[in-house]
Order: C-alpha cells, then structure tokens, then sequence
C-alpha cells in the first residue's frame, strides 16, 4: 500500500474541534493522525501574515464560548493560549452624534443606557439576569453528547439498550435542570424558539440598545431578526468563561490561530501526528466500516475509526461512496440547510477609526469591544431585504473588531488591524458573481463606515476581501456558511445534523463527525469535538 500507515484514528481536518478531539484521543492512549487540507491550522480560527507585520485573524475573530474544561484538561495555557479580555466590549455609534458604549460593567452600563431610556437601564440588569438564568440551562446540554429520542425506524439506525439507558438518564437530567427555571420557563422556551425582534422589542425602547442586542443574533446566519429561531443566539453574550469571566468575550493573544498553536502543541505532546497539505479525497470503507482516508496524492492511511471535522456535505456527499450509506440518511444529508450571508473584509490601518459620535486620538476605549455600524432594528430588517431577493445589503450590518487595541502583536507599533464581519451577502446572487462584485462590496462597506468614522479610507494600508463564495473555497465551508450548517432549531440538539444521528456516529461503524456539523453547532466552542472523542473513547 502506497504510504500506507495505521491509526487508531485519522482526523480529516485540523481545525481547532479537529485538533480538540486529537489531543483527547491522544492523551487517552490512541494512535492519532490529523490531516490537514491547507498550510495552516485551526479552519476558521487562523492567524496568517497577509501583509509584513501584520497577523490576521482572517475569519474568526474573538473567542468566549469556548470550554474552559478544555482549556484545563489539555493544559492550553502552558501551551501558550492567552486570551486577553476586550472591557468595554461594545460600541455602536449614530449619526445624530450619540453613541452607546457597553461592558461587563454593568453600572456604567447602565449610565449608557440611560442616556437613551431611564427604563431601559432599569431594565437591562432584569434582562441580563433571564439570559443568564436560562443559559445556566442551556450550557451543560452544550457541554454534553446530544441524546437520540426520536422513535425513528429501526431500518433508519438500531440503537442498543444501554445506549437508550444513557439518552433517557440525559433527558431526564435536562427535564430537572429546565425545572429549575419556574417562572421563567415560558420566557426561556421563547427566547429558545422565537424570533429576537419581538424580545428586544418588549423588554427595551431605545433604537441603539434594540440594535446592539438584535445584531448578535443574527451575525453568521441568512436570517431576519424576526424569524424564528434567531432569539436563541442572543443568549451567546452572557455565556461563556473563555475571556475570564461569564460573558466577558476577549481575543486570542497574537490572533485566533494562537489557539490552534496551543491546541497542535498539546497534540504534539500526547504525540499526535499532524500533516499539512494534506487534502483527503476519500474516506474508504467497506461493507459499512471505515478502513481509513485516501489523500488526494494517493497516499493511503488506514485506521480503525476516522473522525471527520468537515462539514456533512463533504463527509458524506463528496468523501464517501453513495452506496455506503442508506438512501433515507443521504436524503436527510442533502437537505441540509446551507444558506450564508456574510462576508468578511480584513483591514490594515494606520490609524484607528475617530467616530465623529466619540472623537478620539489613537486608540480609545470605543476601540476595545466590538463596534457595530446598525443605528436601528430598521436598518437591520431592510439590510435583510435586500439579501433575499439576492442582493447584497445596501446599507449592510457591520460587526467590527480591533484586535489591535488590546494586544501589540499582531501589527507593527502604530498600525492596526480593523476585521469588518459583514451582513448580508447571500451565497447565491441573483446577478453576477462574486467574483466581480466582491471589490465594489468592500468599497461600499468602507462608504458606510466612514459615515461614522470619516478617517477611515484615508488611513487604509491594506485590504482583504473574503465574499462568501472565498469562505466556501478557502475554508471549505458549503456555501460559505461559518456553522457548518445553518443554526435553524430545526438543525440543533438531537436533529443535528439529521434526526436519529445526534451522537455523532455515522451509518458507516468507524465514522464520527467531530465538527460543528454536530451537535452544538459552530462557535469557537470546541465542544463538538471533545464530545466526539468522547463517545469514540466509549466505543474503542
């Protein structure tokens, strides 16, 4: 066999869920490969030089749901992962000259606020203490392998007896802690399902506050903030401990690819093989049993289990012969729903952006959290508009991070980095390309900040473009989308990626999915995986 090889485990994949579910198998005793497609780890939490001495965290660009179990259990720190927090950590200007400056402080947040609405200060710690609350819920179901109840049929998948034992004790588990929440149960159940307009809406009066909230929960998804299932993200911004404390979100010193760097050294460690360029062609398998992965090059590697962090239209539409799957499980494969509307423009500055709603020199503290360009919840609905008749936003929803501000590394001493996480850009246009229009985008979004922030054209030094066609080919992300699958409820918990399959084995004994294309879905959480390898351990 040429290059042959054998593995407990081969990883397809060396981003930062790839590389979580590795370092565990590897610490646990097992022969590890990780194979990587491109010349640098972590998918979409990187860092890559774009320009001389300027390090760009190029897609992902701020971490705070990421476990801190992980963090322990791997010994990320001493493997040089440091996450600096951003106080405060929004900033959302407006062209009447005001601007809403928002932290983990919450007194002042609180004077912020009521510049706008006295009874939205009073409200907001009110509003704060029901996310937090049903969020204490929310993440150990996070944190934990998703059970499968669905009674489908036996032909779709038989699960033994100790495997429903397990599903019943974590659904009885969710049952009490859901119990806990009382009187807050029906406000929890919406904030689950519903649509976030009608929530900011009810709870708050003033434009900038509704915005700030509303943005959150639609950043990454094709989505309208009353839609159903939007509601559920707003929750993100009290949950997590990865910047030091709940909902404090921070940015990896020396960009998002410190956390792959810290990641690959404790595989190194446990001595986990790493391979870049290493692109997989097939995953081989017979009789329905993994075998092991045939490179692009030919190589071929065997192993007893293979752990796929791609997403689902790769692992088993392009990976995978057809006839090692069962029709009824490819059909629910192909019915996945890809839809993205995001772009991201990367930019080098030699000056940081003075808003005329808060003039500043140098860098300020409007500079350290993220900086939203969406005055009102309007805005937002109208920018969503234009994306479902195939259009890019006119007025598009930008979500601004600069890493600068906090940490000295990543860009020569005055110079920084602006990263504009862009809504909405659909996938699929109804004219013309990407190709052709992505330049002219950038240029608009440009346009538009600097109707805040007029000194922003003038200080460019650089500039990348990433439409969503370059996210699909770059990351190898299905139609760009950054969660490996839109984050609809009808494709989270047990229906993800498809009903009967939540536990992340596969149709093909062997086969894992151990990326966000698994239960809990995208975010820099790295749950998917260490849940994954979990239930790998428990089947070797």
């Amino acid at each position: 066999m040429a290059g042959g090889k054998f593995y407990d485990c081969v990883i397809i994949g060396g981003g930062h869920n790839g590389l979580v579910t590795a370092a565990y198998l590897a610490k646990a005793g097992k022969k590890v490969c990780v194979l990587e497609r491109r010349h640098v780890l972590g998918g979409c939490s990187t860092t890559e030089e774009l320009w001389p001495g300027f390090k760009v965290s190029t897609a992902a660009y701020v971490i705070s749901l990421f476990l801190p179990e992980i963090i322990r259990d791997l010994q990320l720190k001493s493997h040089g992962l440091a996450i600096l927090p951003r106080n405060p950590s929004s900033f959302t200007p407006t062209l009447d000259g005001r601007s809403l400056l928002m932290g983990p402080d919450e007194v002042a947040t609180q004077k912020e606020i009521a510049k706008f609405s006295q009874r939205d200060a009073e409200n907001y710690p009110k509003y704060n203490e029901l996310l937090e609350n049903v969020a204490k819920v929310i993440e150990p179901l996070l944190s934990r392998t998703a059970p499968d109840p669905i009674p489908m049929p036996k032909t779709w998948r038989k699960i033994g007896l100790t495997k429903r034992l397990r599903d019943a004790s974590r659904l009885w588990d969710m049952y009490s802690e859901v119990g806990k929440l009382g009187t807050d149960l029906p406000a929890a159940l919406e904030l689950l399902t519903g649509a976030a307009r009608p929530i900011v809406e009810r709870w708050f009066e003033s434009e900038p506050l509704r915005a700030t909230l509303a943005t959150d929960a639609i950043i990454g998804a094709f989505a309208s903030i009353s839609a159903p299932g939007t509601a559920y993200v707003l929750m993100h911004h009290v949950m997590g401990e990865a910047g030091g404390k709940r909902g404090v979100w921070g940015y990896v010193r020396g960009g998002m690819g410190g956390l792959a760097t810290a990641l690959e050294n404790a595989c190194r460690q446990y001595g986990v093989d790493i391979r870049r360029e290493a692109p997989v062609a097939r995953i081989l398998a017979d009789k329905g049993k993994v075998r092991g992965v045939q490179l692009v090059d030919g190589d071929t590697i065997e192993a007893e289990c293979v752990g796929s962090s791609v997403d689902a239209h790769w692992t088993f539409e392009k990976f995978l012969d057809p006839d090692q799957l069962p029709p009824e499980f490819l059909a629910a494969v192909k019915n996945i729903d890809y839809a993205s509307a995001s772009a991201k423009v990367n930019l080098a500055l030699s000056e940081p952006p003075n808003f005329t709603a808060l003039p500043s020199t140098g860098v300020a503290p409007q500079h350290h959290g993220t900086m939203h360009v969406s005055p009102d919840i309007d805005y937002i609905e109208r920018a969503y508009d234009d994306a479902k008749y195939g259009k890019p936003s006119a007025s598009p929803i930008l979500e601004m991070t600069m890493p600068t501000s906090v940490d000295n590394t990543i860009a020569p001493d005055g110079q920084h980095i602006l990263s504009m996480f862009v809504q909405y850009a659909p996938y699929n246009l109804r004219e013309g390309s990407w190709d052709d229009i992505k330049e002219s985008f950038a240029d608009r979004c440009v346009e538009v900040l600097a109707e805040y922030a007029p000194n922003v054209p003038g200080s460019i030094l650089h500039r990348q473009v990433l439409s969503p066609l370059d996210l699909e080919r770059t990351y190898g992300i299905t139609g760009g989308n950054i969660m490996q699958g839109a984050m609809n409820f009808n494709q989270l918990f047990v229906t993800r990626p498809v009903p009967g399959w939540a536990d992340h084995r596969t149709p093909v004994s062997g086969l894992y999915l151990c990326g966000a294309a698994s239960h809990p879905g995208g975010g820099v959480m790295g749950a998917a995986g260490k849940n994954a390898a979990a239930e790998m351990l428990r089947d070797f």
